[in-house]
């Protein structure tokens, strides 16, 4: 009888582990889900708005100028910010003040679709790549705007 009941409990646990390295995978080399907050990239996308991303193009380093991204923060590493690619490495960017930045090698530009209301590399500068984790392709939430993710904003 307990030989029967371990058999039947390590069978369960060794499932629960595969399913879990599976998931975990999944979540850190192809894509995830992401519930956007703040008022930064509005139009495009709404605080609470939940997209689909995912991490191959960053870890191929395909990710192009107009892609939407998500990043570590560079000035808190525990949190994470969306944002518009506007430049990569090699670029100029022309800014307001009239001054202009060069994009570093190994670096990327990101701003907010909404300059109003967005802190971004006007704020801390260019991002170095290895900060992006993922890059926003699809919509889920709301339903009504369910669907690849548009550029409104477009620049």
């Amino acid at each position: 009888m307990w030989l029967k009941f371990f058999s039947r409990s390590l069978g369960v646990v060794v499932s629960v582990v595969q399913y879990g390295c599976i998931a975990h995978c999944t979540l850190e080399y192809v894509g995830d889900i992401v519930v956007c907050k703040g008022p930064s990239m509005e139009p495009t996308i709404q605080s609470k708005d939940i997209c689909v991303t995912e991490h191959i193009s960053v870890r191929r380093r395909q990710v192009q100028k107009r892609d939407v991204v998500i990043s570590r923060s560079p000035t808190n590493p525990r949190e994470f910010i969306c944002k518009r690619v506007i430049a990569m490495e090699g670029d100029r960017v022309h800014l307001e003040d009239n001054t202009v930045k060069y994009i570093p090698k190994g670096h990327v530009w990101l701003e907010g679709d909404n300059h109003d209301n967005s802190t971004d590399s006007h704020n801390y500068g260019p991002i170095p790549y290895g900060l992006l984790r993922s890059r926003v392709i699809y919509k889920i939430w709301p339903i009504n705007q369910l669907g690849p993710l548009g550029f409104q904003n477009d620049r």
